[in-house]
C-alpha cells in the first residue's frame, strides 16, 4: 500500500472537507485541503494525510461522543472497506488511544439488514445472541507515544481551522 512506503506523512495533513465538516464542527464552508506540503512531499505522503485524516475525523466524533455521554470509550468495533487497511486501523488505535477490533467480515451492511430481520421475526431471540456472531480478526492497541499523539492532534487542529469557514457565504 503506498501509504505504508513512508515512515510518516511528513507534516502533510490532508482535511478531507469534501462537503463541508460535519460534527463536532458543523462548518458547511469549509473545503477539502492538503497542508504541510513541501518540495519533499511526495504522493506516498498525501495518501498517508489521507488515511490519516479519516482517523482524525473519528478521533473527532468519537471525542465528542464521549463528552457528550460523558464515559470514556475503551474499544471502538470496525468494518467496511476503510478497515482492510493495517496501517489505518493501527493509527485509528494510535490516535483514539484505544483498541480498534477489526470484524472478521470486512462489509456488513447486508448483514446487518439480515440480523436486524431475523430479531424481527423471531429467528434469534435478542441482541445478545447476534454479538455472539460477529468476530474479531485483528485487535489493534494503541502503541504510539503521548507526545507524539499531542502533536499530531494539534496539527489536525490547526489544518482544520485552516479549512474552516473556506467558502464566501452569499448573502
Amino acid at each position: 500500500m503506498l501509504a505504508e512506503t513512508v515512515p510518516d506523512s511528513a507534516g502533510v495533513v490532508l482535511v478531507p472537507a469534501f462537503s463541508g465538516l460535519g460534527a463536532p464542527y458543523w462548518d458547511m464552508y469549509a473545503r477539502g485541503s492538503i497542508l504541510g506540503l513541501t518540495r519533499g512531499t511526495t504522493k506516498a505522503h498525501i495518501a498517508r494525510a489521507a488515511l490519516e485524516g479519516i482517523a482524525y475525523q473519528v478521533y473527532d466524533l468519537v471525542s465528542l461522543m464521549q463528552d457528550e455521554a460523558n464515559c470514556k470509550i475503551t474499544k471502538l468495533k470496525v468494518d467496511g472497506g476503510a478497515s482492510v487497511s493495517r496501517f489505518m486501523m493501527q493509527f485509528q488505535a494510535d490516535i483514539l488511544k484505544c483498541d480498534v477490533d477489526r470484524a472478521k467480515e470486512r462489509e456488513t451492511t447486508s448483514q446487518g439488514v439480515a440480523y436486524l430481520a431475523g430479531l424481527f421475526c423471531g429467528y434469534w431471540k435478542d441482541m445478545e445472541a447476534l454479538r455472539e456472531l460477529r468476530h474479531c480478526d485483528t485487535l489493534f492497541t494503541p502503541s504510539m507515544a503521548d507526545d507524539k499523539r499531542e502533536k499530531l492532534l494539534k496539527n489536525w487542529g490547526k489544518a482544520v481551522s485552516r479549512a474552516a469557514a473556506w467558502e464566501e457565504i452569499d448573502v
